[in-house]
């Protein structure tokens, strides 16, 4: 009989909250959380987006949303922002209509991009009651988290002016870019954690200190443009994990929930949690940058002379191997989303899951990476800054505790089993 119920519930995609109170119930798939994940990243401009910390922001309501919807029907988690429930509706149509809500919402002029991915995916469910009630559940979902999110302090310009100055240690530009970016994003409200600063990075090495110098000389040497000392292998994974943190930690996780055959519940809430830690990694992260306002490695090197160490050498030429992103060094962003990313992930999935993958900013004929852990390729992620040449290593490990911290945070405060 439990048998029949989940065959007539995989055909007909209009399974109830009673039918799956056993074992089954961790049956349905969970293609729907994956092909939305993709159409926002499509929505955002695939590899060609600017604004990741947008991207990361509208990530986290998406998948919020989905999340939300799907326990509407199900209550196996506790919910986000929506208080609705329908154990009637389709969980395909309700997590599908929730994310199509607050993309269209987020993204106007993707609209005909948006409704054809949507008619896509109902279409591959037959009409009926429980298709209509998903949709009515999934449009609510996504009104709730929109509705949350008002206000939130995104709204404005993400370029800010850098007044010039001659203070050592004090960010100034990188060409080619001539202003900071997002500073409006300081007054972003967080997803999961308390308050911006709850994590705020210690500060980092003074400029007279020994361990300034070891990392100055590190990434002076391996980080210049055209180094020969920087091996083959870290030009490659420097380049790899160049893309925006939370587009290649979002493909881990999908990696991840198809390597685990994760149910599409668990799968909703795997990457609700992931994209709330990516999204509130970035708003830690800015406040400590922007409290610190830490000059990068282009300005540091070139300007040497003026940082009362001996230790430290000048070079008027010197260049990063990638171009640098336009905000403050200290701590490393890229490293705390890539962190925060893979604790979430090790405290769902554990750490040691073996996975490869590519990215689109990889060198030519370099193929895929190979990973043994999320933890492993967290650390390769931190470190390819160094390889970039765009941050100082004791910036990228300031990240990394961030992000683990963050992660944590997220992970044990947000999105409970219920049952």
């Amino acid at each position: 009989m439990l048998l029949f119920a989940l065959i007539t519930c995989l055909v007909t995609q209009s399974c109830s909250e009673e039918q799956f109170q056993g074992p089954d119930y961790e049956s349905l798939p969970n293609d729907v959380i994956l092909e939305w994940n993709e159409v926002a990243y499509q929505a955002f401009g695939g590899v060609s987006y600017q604004h990741s910390l947008m991207a990361a922001r509208v990530n986290a309501m998406t998948h919020l949303a989905m999340h939300d919807a799907l326990n509407g029907i199900f209550s196996v988690y506790e919910k986000y922002a929506f208080t609705g429930s329908d154990t009637g509706a389709n969980p395909i149509a309700a997590a599908a209509c929730a994310a199509h809500t607050v993309l269209l919402f987020e993204i106007q002029d993707k609209k005909s991009f948006l409704d054809s991915a949507l008619m896509k995916t109902l279409s591959t469910i037959p009409d009926g009651d429980a298709k209509n009630r998903g949709v009515v559940l999934g449009k609510a979902a996504g009104q709730a988290i929109i509705d949350a999110r008002l206000n939130d302090g995104s709204a404005g310009s993400p370029i800010g002016p850098v007044a010039p100055s001659t203070i050592p240690g004090v960010y100034q530009v990188v060409p080619p870019f001539d202003f900071v970016f997002a500073p409006n994003w300081l007054e972003v409200k967080p997803f999961g954690l308390m308050s911006k600063n709850q994590f705020r990075s210690a500060p980092h090495p003074t400029l007279e200190s020994a361990d300034y110098v070891r990392d100055f000389t590190e990434v002076k040497t391996v980080g210049k443009r055209n180094s020969t000392t920087r091996s083959v292998d870290e030009t490659n994974y420097a380049n790899f994990w160049y893309e925006f943190s939370e587009a290649g930690w979002n493909r881990v996780a999908r990696i991840a929930a198809v390597n685990g055959k994760l149910s599409l519940l668990k799968t909703a809430r795997l990457f609700a949690l992931v994209d709330m830690a990516l999204a509130d990694a970035y708003l830690a992260g800015w406040d400590s940058k922007f409290h610190y306002d830490f000059w990068r490695p282009y300005t540091a090197i070139r300007r040497a002379d003026t940082d009362h160490n001996n230790g430290t050498s000048g070079d008027l030429n010197w260049d990063s191997e990638l171009v640098n992103p336009p905000v403050q060094d200290y701590p490393s962003t890229h490293s705390a989303l890539g962190n925060a990313a893979a604790t979430v992930l090790a405290n769902i999935l554990g750490d040691n899951m073996t996975f490869s993958m590519d990215s689109p900013t990889a060198l030519p004929g370099t193929g895929m990476r190979s990973f043994a852990s999320f933890s492993q390729a967290a650390d390769e992620n931190a470190s390819s800054r160094v390889m970039a040449g765009i941050h100082f290593r004791f910036s990228c490990e300031a990240g990394q505790e961030m992000g683990n911290k963050v992660g944590q945070w997220i992970a044990d405060t947000q999105l409970k089993q219920l049952r």
